[in-house]
């Protein structure tokens, strides 16, 4: 293939779907739901394709467009998102759940939560009201907006040359845009930990201070970051720098790929069957009677939200002990010893071997893959918004 094709989508081989002929309609889908589908080997004998859009990359965004807009797509969704990451933390780093014939005690004496995720933020909504769910916020979403910038432009700048790079040395293309997605993320997580652990170490210990386990209290962002600088100096801020690196470089792997792959899975299961009956696509007459057929912008948004959500319930079964592991390390007191990965670890095991290293998967699970059904509709959305002009998507809305 020339490389001057790639980074589009369009024709390339192996996300070119064969699909079924279609009589030509001026452009317009054709309702064919009710018509008898076809001898299962038409589709390879006519040799149609569905095409994809071309993908929008780096070099054809408005980048001061692009981060701005980004910022306040970003701070909406994390917003919304919030109180599950909240839930999150909290389960993961409270003590081990008492006997039963102490929990009523317990619960008497306002200690602990319950270990089910449902019961533990009904608990927390009873005792410390709806607001406890945003502790943490304004510091949170202040470090948001560095942290998204330096985050999208290393991903996109990377994907953009990993992509093209592994198709010119004679990669197909579904292996080569897993493995652009992949390089892709691991750069961008690199990247952005570097704004935001100092930014997750404040926000937790504020998410926390209804948990029995913190011995500090914090009167607020500024207040935490002076109390951390006091006690441990810079370094306490970067507080499980490592691992953040190890959770969420991996995770942000895992999720790319994953990604990449679920669309091109979901297009080859159904790109056929939209097409056949003329739902969510549109025909494309390029003339000389040389047809195709594209997705609409609504198809390509479910497509997308199904594969991020997929990849999201992946990246959090594959990465949750590590993450439980680094929110220990910045949260827990380690009364006057070193907090290291060893010490963390032995003390998980010794709660209760690794069951407690996925306390929390279920919130996790659930906020990663609504995280990132939402975030990667409102990334692809911001891309188009972001697109300088004459390189918008050729989706039709």
């Amino acid at each position: 293939m020339p490389c001057d094709k790639l980074g589009e989508w369009k024709s390339i081989p192996g996300s070119a779907i064969l699909l079924s002929p279609a009589s030509r309609h001026g452009g317009e889908a054709i309702d064919r739901r009710q018509a008898p589908p076809p001898p299962p080997d038409a589709a390879a004998e006519q040799g149609q394709e569905l095409q994809l859009p071309a993908d929008i990359d780096w070099d054809r965004l408005d980048k001061s467009r692009f981060f701005v807009l980004g910022a306040g797509l970003f701070s909406a969704v994390s917003a919304a998102l919030y109180p599950a990451v909240v839930l999150k933390t909290r389960l993961q780093v409270a003590p081990e759940p008492p006997p039963a014939h102490a929990a009523a005690a317990g619960a008497r004496a306002g200690a602990g939560l319950p270990p089910s995720a449902a019961a533990a933020a009904t608990t927390i909504l009873r005792r410390e009201g709806a607001l406890s769910f945003y502790r943490g916020f304004a510091t949170s979403l202040a470090g948001t907006v560095p942290a998204r910038a330096l985050y999208m432009g290393a991903l996109e700048a990377t994907r953009s040359a990993v992509g093209p790079a592994m198709l010119c040395l004679g990669a197909p293309e579904p292996a080569a845009s897993a493995v652009a997605g992949a390089a892709a993320g691991l750069t961008a997580a690199v990247a952005a930990q570097v704004v935001w652990t100092p930014v997750d170490v404040i926000s937790q210990r504020l998410m926390v201070q209804g948990n029995p386990c913190p011995a500090s209290r914090y009167n607020g962002g500024l207040d935490a970051f002076r109390k951390i600088v006091a006690s441990d100096g810079l370094r306490g801020l970067y507080r499980g720098f490592g691992m953040s690196i190890l959770t969420y470089a991996p995770s942000n792997a895992v999720w790319w790929a994953t990604y990449s792959l679920s669309q091109k899975t979901i297009w080859s299961g159904i790109g056929c069957y939209l097409c056949q009956y003329g739902v969510g696509v549109q025909e494309i007459d390029h003339g000389e009677g040389d047809t195709s057929f594209e997705p609409n912008c609504k198809t390509l948004m479910v497509v997308q939200g199904a594969s991020a959500a997929m990849a999201g319930g992946a990246a959090a079964l594959v990465t949750m002990p590590l993450d439980t592991i680094k929110t220990r390390m910045q949260v827990m007191d380690g009364h006057g010893e070193p907090i290291t990965i060893g010490r963390t670890v032995r003390k998980l095991i010794k709660e209760g071997g690794w069951g407690p290293c996925y306390r929390g998967l279920g919130p996790r699970w659930a906020s990663m893959s609504l995280s990132a059904t939402t975030m990667i509709t409102t990334y692809e959305f911001l891309k188009r918004l972001s697109a300088k002009k004459g390189h918008e998507s050729g989706a039709s809305p």
